[in-house]
């Protein structure tokens, strides 16, 4: 993820007397490292850097995303003050800011932007009409009952295919919807969709109270849930993979209509895609047939207003901050504008945005010492795949062979995404969120049933992210992510192997995580798996579940992590860490790194505070349980002293003993990669 880790010294001017990169105002030192490693890397930053009422998460990671913001803003800023020539891509970012920003437009127009949309749908006379709208509100990325998209055939990687998959519940995990514990929320969710339907209008339009169109829509989307697969199915590749023809489909979900529905979306000539939750779309097309007409024209507007409050007046946004921001993450208080209106831009314009981001404050000088860098982490990886005493010669082979086909793209794209047909108009904030919208969908059908662009990038290069894709076996490190605290050019590269570097393990590792092993070195599914080595991972696995498993996350609601939904993200950490510790050790002999001690820690320790500085950050119990239930990371805190005691350099470096809190016994600890 980071560029410079490029851990070879020679690169570097020789002349800059090189930091320890310890960073002692970060650190809370009254803690002992052997019972909570987290707090004392991390102690002294998370003092410094208290919760405000903006962040409801607020770390060293997002520290960097803010700095990266306000770069983008300055970028922004620059053209929207400019003189530009009309239909360029500077013209069509200085009217969409600027828009944006007029908030007395904003407020003037009220919910004027949707009010087309609003009568459209109470114009729907029939269930032939409510299906015929399903695809005019898919073209502009409103996407209720499901969402279509173009990805890789896990059969046949080098061809992209249609694939449909289950959306459309506005609470968005389905078990906020059937757990009692999630009732307060539930009350909260029908009291933001009653004053929206007012805001919007829609109630009046449609004759009926607010109250009761919020009814209305929270039981179509209750019956969604029931039906949606949960989160560790949709983990497994092979149980969102059912290739389907197109007449089986009309069979079998007849109230859809998939015929008519890929017409209208431009795929008149489809003959087949992957349904990747069958029995939930079998649903939808009951809901479609079954549910009272008023009911479904009630669920596809607040579809359309959910989407659109951000882009609003204030009584929408509000409405909306009141319950995504304050009731489900314990925020207090919304982005300011200019924050919300930089991320829209990022989103409709995002490569050329980060055309102008990369042109502007990122070297390639530092793409070229990633590569570098990447080369040193794919030795590592490989010499852990020939020591691995658990698998056989076979499966190493084919494990070596995927490793050394791993496509690696650093930095920025060689080839920009062309926005020349975006239409940004001098209208309304809304409607070029719509047209941004559609451009998208367009863009992204038109790959169907064509080949698989290895080359195309998944994320711009602005973003402080990176990215494993196991279908066309490739990992990224966007420009965004190169700067410290992940890279620190300063720095001896000790701390920059236990960042950059174990960020660049980490998404190799994802190749071979409970997921990413079951795809081969072309991005298939296959099993390239002897039984004997496919039983080991799994027992190894298994102990990394039931270790996260017993970590408490929160004691009111009692609340502990979910190692098996973690899983993947558990295994690439544990893999980045042992794979980039064995890189140091490699620069060390090569003289590339300092190996003695600076500022009193030697390179191990270096490494590893450096890596719990990554991860360093403050959380509200409401996100902590949020993030709990819907994101494959595990917590922050627990990247560090949940991962850690399973790193015997880590135990060895600072001297952990038994009866420490962060003292893993020998035999518990889990070694995969």
């Amino acid at each position: 993820m980071s560029i410079a880790l490029v851990a070879t010294a020679c690169h570097r001017n020789e002349k800059v007397e090189l930091t320890s990169g310890v960073h002692f105002e970060n650190m809370d030192t009254t803690v002992d490292p052997a019972e909570d490693f987290y707090r004392y890397a991390c102690g002294g930053w998370m003092d410094s850097h208290p919760l405000d009422a903006e962040h409801a998460r607020y770390g060293s990671f997002d520290l960097l995303a803010e700095n990266n913001q306000k770069q983008l803003r300055s970028i922004i800023d620059s053209v929207s003050v400019a003189k530009n020539q009309p239909g360029s891509v500077a013209d069509k970012i200085a009217t969409l800011y600027n828009l944006g920003m007029d908030s007395a437009t904003l407020q003037k127009q009220g919910a004027e932007p949707i009010a087309a949309l609003m009568q459209e749908i109470t114009g729907l006379k029939d269930r032939k009409a409510l299906t015929a709208e399903l695809a005019q509100l898919h073209l502009q990325g409103i996407d209720p009952f499901f969402a279509l998209f173009s990805e890789a055939d896990p059969a046949n990687s080098k061809m992209q295919i249609a694939w449909i998959y289950q959306t459309g519940i506005g609470m968005g995990e389905r078990d906020y919807y059937l757990e009692a514990k999630n009732a307060p929320l539930r009350d909260a969710y029908m009291n933001l969709m009653t004053t929206e339907f007012a805001l919007a209008g829609y109630d009046k339009l449609a004759n009926l109270p607010a109250n009761q169109l919020a009814k209305m829509v929270m039981n179509i989307e209750t019956r969604l849930a029931k039906a949606q697969y949960d989160n560790l199915t949709n983990r497994d590749p092979f149980k969102t993979y059912h290739m389907t023809k197109l007449a089986d489909a009309e069979k079998m979900a007849a109230a859809i209509d998939f015929k008519n529905y890929f017409a209208a979306m431009g795929l008149p000539k489809l003959e087949s895609f992957n349904m990747c939750q069958p029995e939930y779309i079998a649903e939808v097309s009951k809901v479609l047939a079954t549910e009272n007409v008023e009911s479904i024209k009630a669920y596809y507007a607040w579809n359309i207003i959910n989407l659109a409050a951000a882009y609003l007046s204030d009584d929408f946004v509000d409405a909306n901050f009141a319950f995504y921001g304050k009731e489900m993450s314990g925020r207090e208080q919304n982005r300011p504008r200019w924050k919300r209106v930089t991320s829209t831009i990022d989103g409709a314009l995002s490569e050329a945005l980060g055309q102008l981001y990369v042109e502007k404050y990122f070297p390639k000088e530092a793409k070229d010492r990633m590569v570098t860098l990447v080369d040193n982490l794919k030795e590592a990886f490989a010499q852990r795949i020939e020591g691995a005493a658990w698998m056989s010669d076979m499966t190493k082979a084919k494990a070596l062979e995927k490793l050394s086909a791993i496509l690696v793209k650093v930095g920025y794209p060689d080839k920009w995404r062309d926005y020349s047909k975006l239409e940004i108009k001098n209208d309304s904030y809304f409607a070029n969120v719509l047209r941004s919208n559609r451009f998208d969908v367009d863009y992204m059908i038109s790959k169907i049933d064509k080949p698989t662009d290895r080359n195309e990038w998944q994320m711009p290069p602005q973003m402080v992210n990176a990215y494993y894709n196991p279908s066309t076996n490739e990992i990224c490190f966007p420009a965004g992510i190169l700067q410290p605290p992940f890279f620190d050019m300063n720095a001896d590269d000790a701390v920059n192997y236990g960042a950059i570097g174990v960020v660049i393990g980490h998404e190799m590792t994802h190749g071979f995580d409970d997921q990413g092993r079951h795809y081969d070195l072309d991005g298939n599914l296959a099993d390239w798996w002897q039984p004997s080595d496919a039983e080991n991972f799994s027992k190894n696995a298994q102990v990394l579940v039931e270790h996260f498993n017993g970590i408490k996350v929160l004691d009111d609601p009692e609340t502990y992590a979910n190692g098996e939904y973690t899983l993947g993200e558990n295994i690439a950490d544990n893999g980045g860490l042992n794979i980039s510790f064995l890189a140091m050790q490699n620069a060390i002999e090569k003289l590339q790194v300092n190996k003695e001690k600076m500022d009193g820690f030697t390179p191990e320790q270096r490494f590893f505070l450096a890596y719990a500085g990554v991860w360093a950050g403050n959380i509200r119990d409401k996100e902590a349980l949020r993030l709990t239930t819907e994101d494959v990371h595990s917590l922050g805190k627990w990247r560090v002293n949940g991962t850690l005691p399973h790193i015997t350099a880590f135990q060895e470096a600072w001297g952990i003993k038994e009866g420490n809190g962060m003292y893993l016994a020998p035999e518990k600890r889990v070694t995969l990669w």
